[in-house]
């Protein structure tokens, strides 16, 4: 029988709400017929999707990100506000942009999904003057020319958007201004230390690399440069079927991401170190998603998916000291939880993981690991995965411990005792399990509801025991007594 210890008294560190975020890019239905939908019965007076807007809610998401991704390194952000729009070409995505959603749209979405706007700045062709002009027209009250633009533009009071990043994945030929790191790294000092000076009050987020490829002499040169000013570095990981055996290579995303994200933790730790810089600098990981990159952006979901984005989030709850935001990619039809069609939208199988973690973990991580037998990857020696992957959050106020735990085993169910240090627990646990027959098993617009959590009640017994199935996401809430 496997084993899963929980340590109450030793904890861990403090579950930023950010880690719960997305990120909307002006992509391939994601903004126009996803989220902003004018004119369609499902969309409410401002043109935004009534049905997205509560899915989005139901996530309890705290932070969104905008307006790219790679659009945001040709965006010009005066071309969205204001009555006159003007349309031009996208280059990122070689389309159309209308401009019709822009800055205050975003802002009003924000407001309506009960989440804090994040803005990425320009800084493939745009320019500072331009980024300190956005900041100035969302965040002062009047009296300069920007911020009364707003004002002009029917928004009295300022948007109060307080983070900013700078820039988009600078760092790839596919870019549009796309840098070396030493040029990027004077720019975004240069950037920061300005934008501060405009509001000191906002966070600035920097290009940080990739988990994708070798990143990490872009992360030390670019934080050597910007760390006075920074709060923030920025990580982004896609990925998907690898190697030999599709399911294990796609589950094992999540670890390997996790070594390039230690390396990164002790670049920054480093860098503070050597420049006596007093402030924390913390990870957003804003965009993050399984991507199969076939050039097919509308992607099917399936189970098998959906335990890889849950090894993930375990992965960011585990890294709650460092990892304070993170913004999966993309939150409607692209790579995304959410799809859309004119006639309504249903919720692929990676919503659900999302759902559990913001709904039903609490904010305080503790200590938990489990004995159990372990998986590897050819492609990943000497790296052993437990084919109990789990973690263990406290909610204090309602005297809750809740364990989350993915029994990544293909095929067997995993008999498991419970050992609970410095608490006691009480017998009967709520239990919500993702499952389904097949982790090939996915949902459609004609069979929505194929994989989707299912709430039990069971009686635990002593020694506390449980059964986790096969290829599985079980999230057990365990009340303290």
């Amino acid at each position: 029988m496997a084993r899963l210890h929980v340590n109450v008294e030793r904890k861990i560190g403090e579950i930023h709400p950010h880690l719960y975020g997305q990120f909307i890019e002006h992509l391939d239905g994601c903004i126009y017929g996803g989220i902003f939908e004018p004119g369609s019965p499902l969309s409410d007076e401002h043109g935004f999707r009534r049905d997205v807007l509560a899915a989005v809610r139901d996530l309890r998401v705290p932070i969104t990100r905008w307006p790219g991704g790679n659009f945001a390194s040709g965006y010009h952000w005066l071309d969205g506000v204001g009555p006159q729009r003007r349309a031009r070409p996208e280059l990122a995505w070689q389309d159309i942009e209308p401009n019709t959603f822009g800055t205050d749209e975003f802002i009003a979405w924000c407001r309506a999904a009960g989440c804090e706007p994040y803005i990425c700045l320009n800084m493939g062709n745009g320019t500072m003057d331009e980024a300190l002009a956005w900041v100035e027209y969302c965040n002062r009250p009047g009296g300069t020319y920007y911020a009364d633009l707003r004002r002009a533009n029917g928004h009295e009071q300022p948007h109060a958007v307080k983070y900013w990043g700078l820039g988009n994945e600078i760092w790839g030929d596919f870019q549009i201004g796309h840098k070396r790191a030493a040029d990027y790294a004077f720019m975004a000092r240069d950037w920061a230390k300005v934008l501060k000076r405009l509001d000191p009050e906002i966070k600035l987020i920097a290009c940080g690399g990739t988990g994708n490829m070798p990143a990490t002499r872009w992360d030390l040169e670019v934080l050597e440069q910007t760390a006075p000013f920074i709060d923030y570095t920025a990580l982004h990981y896609y990925w998907g079927p690898r190697g030999d055996d599709p399911y294990y290579g796609c589950l094992a995303g999540a670890y390997d991401f996790e070594r390039y994200l230690r390396y990164v933790e002790g670049l920054i730790e480093a860098v503070r170190r050597d420049q006596h810089i007093h402030h924390p600098i913390f990870i957003s990981i804003d965009e993050w998603n399984v991507a199969y990159h076939t050039g097919e952006h509308r992607q099917p979901y399936n189970l098998r998916d959906a335990l890889a984005d849950a090894l993930f989030i375990h992965m960011m709850q585990r890294h709650c000291r460092t990892v304070k935001m993170a913004n999966l990619a993309q939150t409607v039809n692209v790579i995304a939880p959410i799809m859309t069609s004119p006639e309504g939208m249903f919720l692929q199988t990676i919503y659900w993981p999302l759902w559990l973690a913001a709904n039903l973990c609490g904010p305080v991580l503790v200590d938990c690991w489990a004995d159990v037998e372990a998986w590897q990857v050819e492609w990943m020696p000497g790296v052993e995965m437990p084919y109990l992957d789990a973690v263990a959050t406290l909610d204090e106020e309602r005297c809750v411990l809740v364990l989350s735990v993915v029994n990544a085993h293909a095929a067997d169910e995993i008999e498991t005792e419970l050992v609970v240090r410095g608490a006691d627990v009480g017998l009967q646990a709520v239990v919500w399990t993702l499952w389904a027959d097949s982790a090939d098993a996915r949902n459609s617009f004609e069979a929505p509801e194929c994989v989707k959590p299912v709430r039990s009640e069971v009686t635990l017994g002593r020694p506390a025991a449980y059964t986790f199935p096969a290829h599985s996401q079980t999230v057990l809430q365990l009340s303290l007594v």
